[in-house]
């Protein structure tokens, strides 16, 4: 007689492909209400070139059941000038010049590359399987030559269970820029503004003036994006020029993928200006999933974001997006947090687990990447960072929100 599948001993097995794991047992344990967890997202990042060089899943198996999944992103040369700030980043120049290869660090993410961390289950993870997964993840990297270890902006609810798995295997933790999420309890845009404080509200209806009084900008939703995406990806770049770090860059082959990918579960906020040519200025690309709705990626014209405040009102059209939809909740990225907080947002804490697979570099990463990242941490965060930073998720305050800087 074969043993019951809580009796049997849980096995780990990597899949190299999204494709080898059943449809039906990523939708039972993926956060139903994180877009950024859908099937097509990952199905895309594989299509895609948006950074790391290949993707592997890290599965836990208890007899047929499937007990945890956690997703890999390997890189075999991460380029450290890519991913530091602009501060650090002209200290590396001269390296940059002499020793190219030093900047080149092979690493291995572990969670979602695009979002919030998590491991894929759909009961609480024991002792057995957390140890397992680390074990897991620490032998993956061995074997693919990884040294660098990293498990990437994951909620502390969500790391908590992973804890004495990671200290015990060498892992040490280091707080990541919080996610920002804004709560969606109006009836409508309109209620939405009103229920703003007095100087957000104000500063809300300017916004929509001033983009009012270009009237050959229109919002439009798209759905097929795709003959749109040679058009998004200059805004994109316009973006991403202007960005402090740059660890993932979306391409054509992502977001064509998930452009054509089924569902009605990602959409376009698209402006046009109509008096040019009809030629896209702007774009939020939106992702929904149950009751919970994300802006992931942004374009802007600059010769026109600041005057038509494009910046705001591509938002201003997702949260209108959002409240259609019956969302409860929409998250933006880990950028930007002066205007998302204006526009109600709450700061969300994240953190990294961190290691090296060798003891030496990993006390040198001990003793130097926190502190290096918490100062990266406070300047990008400014005047939110002991108001709103450690704020529950669940007790939204809005008050004293400052006002929304230049884009």
């Amino acid at each position: 007689m074969e043993p019951a599948a809580d009796d049997a001993a849980c096995r780990v097995e990597v899949l190299r492909s999204i494709d080898f794991l059943p449809e039906s047992v990523w939708h039972q344990l993926a956060p139903p209400d994180d877009p950024m967890w859908s099937r097509a997202v990952f199905a895309a990042m594989e299509d895609g070139a948006i950074g790391p060089d290949s993707y592997a899943y890290l599965v836990v198996r208890r007899g047929p059941r499937t007990e945890a999944v956690l997703p890999l992103a390997l890189f075999r040369n991460l380029r450290l000038d890519d991913i530091v700030g602009p501060h650090e980043r002209q200290f590396l120049v001269p390296v940059r010049k002499l020793a190219p290869r030093l900047l080149r660090v092979p690493m291995l993410f572990c969670g979602n590359f695009l979002g919030q961390g998590h491991v894929l289950t759909s009961r609480p993870l024991t002792d057995e399987v957390s140890r397992l997964l680390v074990d897991g993840v620490l032998r993956f990297a061995r074997t693919e030559r990884l040294c660098t270890v990293v498990f990437k902006d994951f909620a502390p609810a969500d790391l908590n269970p992973l804890r004495t798995a990671l200290s015990s295997a060498g892992f040490f933790p280091a707080q990541s820029m919080p996610d920002t999420e804004l709560p969606l309890s109006a009836a409508s845009f309109d209620e939405y503004v009103e229920q703003l404080p007095a100087k957000p509200r104000r500063n809300a209806r300017s916004n929509l003036r001033k983009f009012a009084a270009h009237p050959g900008l229109r919002m439009e939703t798209v759905e097929d994006f795709r003959p749109l995406v040679p058009q998004m990806l200059g805004l994109y770049r316009q973006v991403m020029d202007r960005a402090d770090q740059r660890l993932d860059v979306l391409d054509a082959g992502f977001l064509t993928a998930l452009a054509a990918s089924p569902g009605p579960d990602r959409r376009l906020v698209a402006c046009f200006d109509g008096e040019h040519g009809d030629r896209l200025v702007a774009f939020l690309l939106c992702l929904f999933s149950g009751s919970g709705a994300t802006g992931a990626r942004i374009g802007l014209d600059y010769t026109l974001a600041h005057e038509a405040r494009l910046y705001h009102n591509v938002h201003y059209a997702a949260i209108h997006l959002a409240l259609d939809a019956g969302c409860h909740h929409i998250r933006f990225a880990q950028t930007a947090y002066t205007p998302k907080v204006e526009l109600g947002c709450q700061l969300l804490p994240q953190s990294y687990a961190i290691t090296h697979l060798r003891p030496l570099p990993r006390a040198v990463l001990r003793r130097l990447l926190p502190a290096a990242l918490a100062a990266a941490r406070t300047q990008a965060l400014g005047p939110h960072l002991p108001a709103r930073a450690t704020r529950s998720p669940s007790r939204p305050d809005q008050k004293g929100a400052p006002s929304a800087c230049p884009e």
